[in-house]
């Protein structure tokens, strides 16, 4: 049998609701698209339903989360080489071409190597430890703490000239 017992349809349908806006952020700050982040979220959602019965309680969220990032890491495996030039920064001036805020963010993740991307989104815009970011990622709190210096080092380099300046 697959997937989790009738009586605890209710109890996952909950979860969904309650997860649904801290994975579809995470899934959009790692792929930089909604079309690709909202499949993520769903096949997610998928695979932590057909685990259900093993996932435990208080951690369903959690659960989802390493397989969204997972899945995305799955998916940088399988793509195709993407060219690596990005559109002409807005003038910073020029308050009417400035993009919105988030979308900068979003930009500038798109820049860092999917590693460093991964532990800035999980540490940064889900707030977890640099422990859980390890435990999530599978990989050394060292390799989480040289990762995030080396991307925050990035985004600060490449967010400076748009902003004009240190912030």
């Amino acid at each position: 049998m697959f997937g989790p017992a009738p009586a605890k349809d209710a109890e996952f349908t909950a979860f969904v609701r309650s997860a649904t806006p801290t994975l579809t952020r995470t899934a959009y700050l790692l792929t930089g698209d909604r079309e690709t982040a909202s499949d993520l979220v769903q096949e997610a959602f998928v695979r932590t339903y057909l685990a259900w019965r093993r996932v435990r309680p208080g951690e369903a969220t959690a659960y989802a989360r390493r397989v969204l990032v997972n899945l995305n890491i799955d998916r940088w495996r399988r793509r195709t080489p993407v060219p690596s030039d990005l559109p002409d920064r807005p003038d910073p001036g020029d308050a009417h071409v400035r993009v919105d805020d988030r979308d900068e963010v979003v930009r500038l993740l798109a820049t860092l190597p999917p590693q460093q991307r991964r532990v800035i989104v999980l540490r940064y815009f889900n707030d977890l430890t640099e422990a859980a970011v390890a435990d999530h990622l599978g990989i050394s709190v060292g390799a989480v703490k040289s990762a995030c210096s080396r991307g925050l080092a990035t985004l600060r380099s490449q967010y400076a000239p748009i902003g004009g300046g240190e912030r």
